[in-house]
């Protein structure tokens, strides 16, 4: 393989919060492989925030530099990075999972007579070849991935499947790249983007989330769980029937229909792990679980696991951090 690129996505200047971990994703991967890593990021006037990324360890940066990529539409980003991939030929091109990249990521491939691998959770490399895991079935099933013919090869890697902590430190330099783009290739007109109300809390920027499910019973023993969460300086997440008993807020949701968070601790009380659930919380850096059932699946995930009622092991734990 001649090297592994990493499509770093941005917006007004600012990356993306997964788009470093697709340079984690790239830097492991490449290291495995015996490639070098690459990154590219897209835009008009870019070259100052790739720069910022020149203290990692990477072959090159690539700054892909037009007046017509300073609003993102799919057929610029699909001609540009076209463009790129065949003057450097990568052989394996890795995207953060987002929205924009559902968007664009396939139509590139699909122009390069390519598939797309979407999703990715993990990876090994077996003799020189390499292997991804994505799941099915909201995550009930690991399937095993790997690519035919000749490379370019495409991926998108899930929300902390790669952590941006991980990034090796280094040395790279900056290309500037001017891609061959016409207004008459660009068939959509970007609008003002769509604002979502703002969120009280964004989970996916919290070091620790305490998550509380159905073991606590009832609504009046939330404050239960939330001096665990103060004691440890935590951000308070609950699973999707706390939510939609109206218990706490939905944009304190962990899970599949609510945030994908990854944080340095995961602290699970009541909870008992439904695939759901999981898909949302699996990418935490260390888990720990709480709960009476000792066969609950969320001690298969578990780091550290007590198996015990939370109104006894709660009121411990907070008296511990205490002293």
């Amino acid at each position: 393989m001649s090297g592994v690129l990493a499509v770093l996505e941005q917006h007004n200047g600012q990356f993306h919060k997964s788009a470093l971990e697709a340079v984690a994703a790239a830097q492991q991967i490449g290291g495995q492989l015996g490639v070098p890593a690459y990154a590219a990021v897209l835009g008009s006037g870019v070259e100052p925030l790739a720069q910022t990324l020149a203290t990692y360890n990477l072959k090159r940066i690539h700054a892909v530099d037009h007046a017509l990529l300073s609003a993102y539409t799919p057929d610029a980003y699909t001609a540009a990075l076209r463009q790129l991939i065949e003057a450097h030929k990568p052989a394996l091109v890795l995207f953060p999972h987002t929205y924009q990249v559902r968007d664009f990521a396939p139509r590139l491939a699909t122009a390069m007579n390519r598939v797309l691998v979407s999703d990715v959770i993990a990876h090994r490399v077996d003799n020189g070849a390499i292997t991804l895991v994505r799941q099915l079935f909201q995550g009930k099933i690991n399937a095993d991935v790997c690519f035919e013919g000749e490379p370019p090869y495409f991926a998108s890697v899930q929300a902390g499947a790669f952590r941006a902590d991980s990034i090796e430190a280094g040395s790279a330099s900056v290309e500037t790249f001017q891609p061959s783009l016409d207004a008459a290739q660009i068939r959509t007109r970007p609008l003002e983007p769509f604002r979502e109300s703002a969120r009280a809390v964004d989970l996916t920027a919290a070091p620790i989330i305490v998550s509380v499910g159905r073991g606590i019973k009832e609504a009046e023993n939330i404050p239960v769980v939330q001096s665990l969460a103060d004691a440890l300086g935590a951000e308070l997440a609950a699973s999707r029937p706390i939510c939609d008993a109206g218990w706490l807020p939905m944009e304190r949701q962990v899970g599949s229909s609510g945030q994908t968070v990854a944080p340095k601790m995961y602290v699970a009380v009541g909870i008992s792990g439904a695939i759901q659930h999981l898909v949302g919380m699996k990418g935490s850096k260390t888990i720990v679980a709480i709960n009476k059932d000792r066969e609950a699946p969320i001690f298969e995930v578990a780091d550290y696991g007590i198996v015990g009622d939370l109104f006894e092991v709660v009121p411990a734990l907070i008296a511990a951090l205490k002293q």
